[in-house]
């Protein structure tokens, strides 16, 4: 670590809660390629964590901010809005009726779509969702019930409750976890934090007919696998389901915090003033970035984009799982794929770092990579050889 780096991780240590542990300080950013404060470039494959779409600093996205920032950089929701109401206009369009609820965060989308289907269930007196093990639903009290994973939950009970947990994939497991409180079954397309474990089609539209035939609301989290990740713009598009609300956010906001949960009308009918509300939800220059992400999303083709440099990345992966048995399985799907590897998938990622390729991990074996939905063919290729070359200093000579 340099002196430069080490004066911002002393600041850091001396001003800042513990709450992360950041490996490197980046000073800007372009496309997929970011720059540290020693000058050191890495070709970055985390993009945010899938928040990032359209790359660093991309032009459109940038100047839509800037404009809207010397216009009216706040309005609260005590009046109209322009650039929300533009922007839920274009995603009921996008959606196929769906109205929207705006709102920061990821864990703040999720909640709210927790609340809309209590809302929903309260006169027949049902409040109960249920959430599967390895799922990521956010950090609020809430979500952490939600989150069936105990790394999440340690240290903070007592929790909320109205949560019960089945696993996924398993129909049989859902079954088992309904009672005469069920509401609504919640769940993540494709499992990202839990380890980048994609939904089988037909589980979840299983899962789908199941919800109709007992009465219950699907609730589908995209938080990191809406707005073109999968290649498509939301995920359940291309799976054979249409859920009752979905949430989105991180990409949504092109970097910018804001997210969306998004309800059929028959349920957000039952909405009335004071019953939802946030501040800063809808901020108009988040509006006028998310505007822009849909803009160059649906101009430049980065739905297709994604597919195509999908699967140039998960050939890239499984040409090297071929050479080396520490690679035990590379799956996902668009531009969000996991590679799932004996021991610890920190080491792969710290190795990959000192290269100058920057990926995740998601949880203990799975390194998680997320390009922005535009990287390029060569940008993604030299990052495939940095990766190969990381793995030979890691485990040795491939087989």
């Amino acid at each position: 670590m340099s002196e430069k780096t080490q004066d911002i991780a002393a600041l850091y240590d001396q001003y800042l809660m513990r709450s992360y542990a950041p490996a490197v300080a980046l000073l800007e950013g372009h496309g997929s390629r970011v720059t540290d404060l020693d000058n050191m470039q890495y070709i970055d494959l985390t993009a945010g964590i899938a928040t990032l779409a359209c790359g660093h600093c991309h032009p459109k996205v940038t100047e839509a901010i800037v404009a809207q920032a010397k216009l009216l950089p706040h309005c609260s929701n005590l009046y109209y809005n322009h650039n929300m109401v533009l922007l839920a206009q274009r995603l009921s369009k996008l959606s196929g009726g769906y109205k929207a609820f705006f709102a920061n965060s990821g864990a703040e989308a999720n909640e709210n779509m927790v609340k809309l289907a209590r809302l929903w269930g309260r006169d027949k007196g049902k409040y109960e969702v249920v959430t599967f093990n390895k799922g990521f639903h956010g950090r609020t009290l809430a979500m952490c019930a939600a989150t069936a994973q105990a790394k999440i939950q340690n240290g903070f009970d007592p929790l909320p409750t109205g949560f019960a947990y089945a696993d996924y994939n398993d129909l049989d497991s859902v079954k088992a976890a309904l009672n005469e409180r069920t509401v609504a079954v919640m769940l993540e397309p494709i499992q990202a934090e839990g380890g980048v474990i994609p939904a089988d089609p037909a589980f979840l539209q299983g899962l789908a007919q199941l919800c109709k035939e007992r009465g219950l609301l699907l609730l589908l989290d995209e938080i990191q696998t809406g707005m073109g990740r999968t290649g498509t713009l939301f995920a359940w598009e291309d799976l054979g389901v249409k859920p009752d609300l979905f949430t989105l956010a991180k990409a949504l906001g092109g970097g910018l915090p804001l997210s969306a949960c998004l309800a059929a009308p028959e349920i957000a009918a039952l909405v009335h003033p004071g019953m939802l509300g946030t501040t800063f939800g809808g901020n108009p220059c988040a509006c006028a970035a998310a505007l822009a992400v849909l803009d160059v999303i649906e101009q430049d083709g980065l739905l297709a984009r994604a597919k195509a440099s999908g699967e140039q990345l998960r050939e890239g992966l499984e040409a090297l799982a071929a050479q080396y048995p520490q690679i035990l399985e590379v799956r996902g799907k668009g531009l969000l794929v996991g590679m799932e590897v004996e021991g610890e998938a920190k080491d792969v990622v710290e190795a990959c770092r000192d290269g100058g390729v920057l990926c995740c991990t998601a949880g203990q074996r799975v390194v998680r990579f997320l390009p922005p939905l535009n990287i390029s063919e060569k940008d993604l290729a030299e990052a495939l050889e940095i990766i190969g070359d990381s793995l030979e200093g890691l485990w040795g000579a491939a087989e």
